[in-house]
C-alpha cells in the first residue's frame, strides 16, 4: 500500500512539473509576441530554466529530488539568478526598468548603479526567503502562517523598495 501511494504522489509531482514547464514556456511565448526583450525576461528565463530541470528529475529520480524543500529551492534558484546577473554586471532588473525610463537615462552609470542596487535587494530577499522557507520546512513543517509570512515578505519587501528607491535616488539628484 505505501508504495502504491509514493507512485501515485511521484506520479503527480511528474504532472506538476510538466505543468509547470508548459506554463513557463507558454508565459515565455506571449511576453516574446508582446514584445518584451529577452533582457527583460532573465527571470522568467531563469524559471524556465528551473521548471525543465525539475521536470527532468522528476521523471528521472526516485525519489522526488527536493520533496517538502521545493518552494524553498525554487526561491534559492531565483537568488542564484539575481546574484548571477549582478557577478556578470547585468542586473535582472536592467531590462525591466529601460520599458518605463527614457531612452537616453539607459547608458547613464546611474541608471546602472540603480539596478544593481535594487537587484541587490532582490538577492538578499530571494536568499533570505530561501533560508527562511527551508529552516521552516526542516524545524516546523506546519507553521502554515509563518511560511505564508516569510513567502510574502520575501516578496513583498523588495517590490516595495523597487518601486521606492529609484523615487529616493531621483529626490536626491534633484536637489
Amino acid at each position: 500500500m505505501d508504495r502504491l501511494r509514493r507512485s501515485q504522489h511521484e506520479r503527480r509531482g511528474q504532472v506538476r512539473a510538466a505543468a509547470a514547464l508548459l506554463v513557463a514556456i507558454v508565459l515565455l511565448a506571449v511576453d516574446r509576441r508582446a514584445g518584451r526583450g529577452w533582457d527583460e525576461m532573465v527571470i522568467e528565463l531563469s524559471s524556465g530554466a528551473f521548471f525543465a530541470g525539475l521536470a527532468l528529475a522528476a521523471f528521472t529520480v526516485t525519489p522526488a529530488p527536493f520533496g517538502e524543500y521545493g518552494p524553498a529551492v525554487s526561491v534559492a534558484w531565483l537568488a542564484l539568478t539575481a546574484w548571477g546577473s549582478l557577478a556578470i554586471g547585468k542586473p535582472f532588473t536592467l531590462g525591466i526598468a529601460r520599458r518605463t525610463t527614457a531612452p537616453e537615462v539607459h547608458a547613464t552609470p546611474m541608471f546602472h548603479r540603480v539596478n544593481a542596487v535594487i537587484t541587490a535587494v532582490w538577492a538578499v530577499g530571494f536568499t533570505l526567503n530561501a533560508v527562511g522557507l527551508a529552516l521552516l520546512f526542516a524545524f516546523a513543517p506546519h507553521a502554515t502562517a509563518a511560511i505564508i509570512a516569510v513567502k510574502v515578505c520575501g516578496f513583498a519587501l523588495p517590490a516595495l523598495f523597487t518601486v521606492r528607491y529609484p523615487r529616493i535616488v531621483r529626490a536626491r539628484y534633484a536637489a
